[in-house]
């Protein structure tokens, strides 16, 4: 059984950050690409950041130079470290998994809620 696990969302202040982490089961991790997703009320779901398998990375405008997305295949893991958040960061962020070749196994998470509020 896949299960994707969020953890590490909460409530900061403006100008602070968070760690956000992902612990994958079930699957062969190296062999997926994972990205961070998140959905804030009244909006669609958008990609912030992913790294393929081999390491490489890309991020949405609004985060670039702010968040960093990594990965631990040992600890089948990927994390998600925001700093300088802002309030218009506030949303649920769900963690993704796609294999990189066969398209029907892609799996997501429950979502951490991030609120960033003073």
């Amino acid at each position: 059984q896949v299960q994707l696990v969020e953890s590490g969302g909460g409530l900061v202040q403006p100008g602070g950050s968070l760690r956000l982490s992902c612990a994958a089961s079930g699957i062969i991790f190296s062999l997926y690409a994972m990205g961070w997703y998140r959905q804030a009320p009244g909006k669609q779901r958008e990609l912030v950041a992913a790294i393929t398998t081999g390491g490489s990375t890309n991020y949405a405008d609004s985060v670039k130079g702010r968040f960093t997305i990594s990965r631990d295949n040992a600890k089948n893991t990927v994390y998600l470290q925001m700093n300088s958040l802002k309030p218009e960061d506030t949303a649920v962020y769900y963690c993704n998994a796609k294999h990189t070749i066969v398209d029907r196994m892609d799996y997501w998470g429950k979502g951490t809620l991030v609120t960033v509020s003073s």
